[in-house]
């Protein structure tokens, strides 16, 4: 089965965990979702008591142990910019979402045609597209 390291906003914000809790659990239909995390309400209670270092050893092994990078990135956040950036030195596929209605997307991202970029005005947009990326 397919692991998915699913990144979006934790400590640049949480206004979008709902979708984040949304899309982790339409892709744990079919891949297993190694952040699912990610879109717990609770994901300041989680990371209670871990140490940063702990948190990035975790996350860059996961980085290293998925087959694709699935980001929401609506809500900017350095961490998820860095997890991308970690990614694409892996030489792991890429695939940012963002709400062209809610924010415009940093050109270090779609300026690098390393990244496959997916605009979206509606949920179901993502939901679809996700669809396709099975494929």
């Amino acid at each position: 089965m397919k692991k998915v390291y699913f990144a979006g906003s934790i400590r640049g914000g949480r206004v979008d965990a709902d979708l984040y809790r949304r899309l982790i659990e339409h892709i744990q239909k079919t891949a297993i979702v190694l952040t699912e995390h990610v879109g717990s309400k609770k994901l300041n209670l989680l990371e209670q008591g871990k140490k940063d270092v702990e948190i990035y050893e975790q996350d860059t092994n996961w980085l290293r142990e998925c087959d694709v990078v699935i980001a929401e990135c609506t809500c900017p956040s350095l961490g998820v910019g860095y997890e991308l950036a970690f990614a694409e030195k892996l030489g792991k596929p890429c695939h940012i979402f963002y709400n062209r209605t809610k924010t415009q997307l940093s050109a270090m991202l779609t300026g690098n045609p390393y990244f496959n970029i997916h605009p979206y005005e509606s949920e179901e947009e993502i939901f679809q597209r996700i669809e396709e990326l099975k494929d």
